[in-house]
């Protein structure tokens, strides 16, 4: 139960990058034992603003209270020290120590050095906690998978005994079942009486999980408001401008042309079963799946990816060779993994090259780059992909996560693939970005484009396919139109199919 004081609070905090303005006179609080979501688009403020309380930044006005008495936090060690503690959006873990030691690691409550083993009892409680206490805490971060270090995060998190926990985007790159164990750390904080400042994407864990919820917009706040009292559309709109139906783009009226895609019987190390595809010209075909059923797997094997056990790939009627990304590029198959900071683009170089790099053959004659016809087709791609030319000469790095996705998808736009295949297009994009990157999704595929996304969010495959397949635990388990599905039954597809209506 929360009370009506706020525990902590800010009031009119402002924030500025040169003439960029980040946040713009902000309020924002949060009560004790309770927890406050905080949205918004991508570039709203809401980074700067955990920075802020993580001691990253300082304000350059503006006051933050806690417990009724103004703090100032100068540094990490003293938002730490003052009982806040963060799960930052992207990784902050030390890869070659040991899961005990990154569990750890920044507590200076806990001396300079602690015996490997009694480090290991220590967070063994805390590892528990967030479903991961088989394993061995003095193994190697490392080893471990992605959402394994995403919950040692959240672990670490725990470790702090903090007033005040902050969860920034905890649930991006985790399974459904991951996602449940991040919750239940949640709720049970709020049990304890901690308050939690819960930053996502994922407008549904706003609603399962928050009391109230502060929108930002353009670097500003809104009053927050009862989750009880909005419903999803009304939180879009606060957002957008917009209602939930404007996500998405119409599918127009034109009937998809020819085959472009054609799988048979395919079958790799991580799929239980063979799979079958067809992707005609101008149509989006949804695989459907939580994180591992299959369906990221079928996209990788068809783009070279993955090794082949068995099966047949053609594009326009010709085979394309197994194991082979450069093959498959050569056959018309485009694709953009799911993971775009380690494999989708190149971070530390300009976007003007990220936008022409699967497309060198048409940039340059006999090995000599020109530079005129690099500009030339990222200029293209950026227009039509709505990327600011103004910025195509910075690091794809600096651009913000929508904007980063639209590059790794735009990219391959210039190389005319007759196939793209896209791996959770949206993963980490907030609200504005997604409409965006739905809308370019339908129109190059009204140009004649055949493309598969494969999805872990069913709103988002609803939404955008013509065809829904579905996947569960490795194995094709139906092909739809989308006229004749619904969320409920792609749901009991992707969860429970031995209980889905025929």
């Amino acid at each position: 139960m929360t009370d009506g004081a706020p525990l902590l609070h800010l009031h009119a905090v402002s924030k500025s990058f040169g003439s960029i303005r980040a946040l713009d006179r902000v309020d924002f609080e949060v009560r004790s034992g309770e927890v406050m979501a905080l949205v918004g688009e991508n570039g709203a403020g809401k980074s700067t603003l955990v920075k802020i309380l993580a001691g990253m930044y300082t304000p350059d006005e503006g006051r933050i209270s806690l417990a009724g008495e103004f703090v100032e936090f100068t540094g990490a060690t003293r938002s730490e020290q003052a009982g806040i503690a963060v799960v930052q959006q992207e990784l902050s873990l030390v890869p070659t120590l040991s899961i005990a030691d990154n569990v750890f690691l920044g507590d200076t409550r806990r001396g300079w050095r602690a015996a490997p083993r009694a480090q290991a009892r220590a967070a063994a409680p805390f590892l528990d906690q967030v479903g991961l206490g088989d394993l061995d805490p003095l193994s190697r971060v490392e080893q471990v998978t992605v959402a394994e270090r995403q919950l040692i995060e959240v672990a670490r998190l725990l470790a702090r005994d903090a007033r005040v926990l902050i969860f920034d985007e905890p649930t991006a790159a985790l399974a459904d079942r991951e996602i449940e164990r991040v919750k239940a750390v949640v709720r049970a904080l709020q049990y304890q009486g901690r308050s939690v400042i819960y930053v996502t994407h994922r407008l549904d864990e706003v609603f399962d999980l928050a009391d109230r919820v502060t929108v930002f917009r353009d670097g500003r706040s809104n009053t927050p408001v009862a989750t009880a009292d909005i419903t999803l559309d009304d939180l879009i709109s606060m957002m957008l401008g917009g209602s939930l139906a404007a996500l998405f783009p119409d599918r127009g009226e034109s009937a998809p042309g020819e085959v472009v895609l054609q799988v048979r019987d395919l079958l790799t190390d991580r799929l239980n079963a063979p799979v079958d595809l067809d992707v005609r010209a101008g149509e989006i075909v949804g695989l459907a799946g939580q994180l591992g059923s299959g369906a990221s797997d079928t996209l990788r094997a068809i783009a070279g990816h993955e090794p082949r056990v068995s099966g047949v790939v053609a594009v326009a009627g010709r085979a394309v060779p197994s194991d082979s990304p450069a093959a498959a590029i050569r056959s018309g198959v485009g694709y953009s993994s799911s993971d775009r900071k380690r494999d989708g683009i190149f971070l530390q170089r300009p976007v003007v090259e990220n936008l022409t790099s699967p497309s060198l053959g048409r940039v340059s004659t006999a090995g000599w780059l020109s530079r005129r016809a690099e500009r030339a087709l990222s200029d293209r791609i950026a227009e039509t992909f709505t990327i600011d030319r103004a910025r195509l000469g910075s690091l794809a790095g600096a651009l913000s996560g929508g904007n980063q996705q639209k590059v790794a998808v735009g990219k391959w736009t210039g190389s005319k693939p007759r196939v793209l295949l896209v791996d959770e297009p949206t993963r980490g994009v907030d609200v504005g970005a997604r409409a965006e990157i739905y809308s370019h999704l339908r129109a190059i595929a009204s140009d004649g484009m055949g493309i598969v996304i494969a999805s872990s969010d069913t709103q988002e495959v609803l939404g955008i396919a013509d065809t829904v397949v579905t996947y569960f635990r490795g194995a094709q388990v139906s092909v739809r139109d989308r006229e004749d599905t619904d969320s409920r039954l792609l749901t009991r597809e992707i969860t429970h199919p031995q209980e889905a209506a025929p």
